[in-house]
């Protein structure tokens, strides 16, 4: 069974950082693109960052030159790194993989359960 693992949520000072891990498990061949979506209380699910297998990146506009995403193609593993951090960065943050091929099987799009950042003023 394929899915996505995040870690590394948690607690922050407004300027501090973090950085999310998520792994995909299974018997994964290939994964075109993989990234992290955000959701905030009462707001709809955004994008953070997205990374393609050839490393093409791609960020939402609140993030940039704040947050990098990156990418182990061999771990089958996305990291974003989150600095600067500020209280509207408060949200879920969802791992995200499109396009993965594992075993006979050919998923669209898999989703993680999601993992809690909240940062302090």
């Amino acid at each position: 069974q394929v899915q996505l693992v995040e870690s590394g949520g948690g607690l922050v000072q407004a300027g501090g950082s973090l950085r999310l891990s998520c792994a995909a498990s299974g018997s994964i061949f290939s994964i075109n693109a993989m990234g992290w979506y955000r959701q905030a209380p009462g707001k709809q699910r955004e994008l953070v960052a997205t990374v393609t297998s050839g490393r093409r990146t791609n960020y939402g506009d609140s993030v940039k030159g704040r947050f990098t995403i990156s990418r182990d193609n061999a771990k089958n593993t996305v990291y974003l790194q989150m600095n600067s951090l500020k209280p509207e960065d408060k949200a879920v943050y969802y791992c995200n993989a499109g396009d993965l091929i594992a075993g006979p099987h050919r998923y669209i799009e898999l989703w993680g359960q999601g993992t809690l950042v909240t940062v302090s003023s």
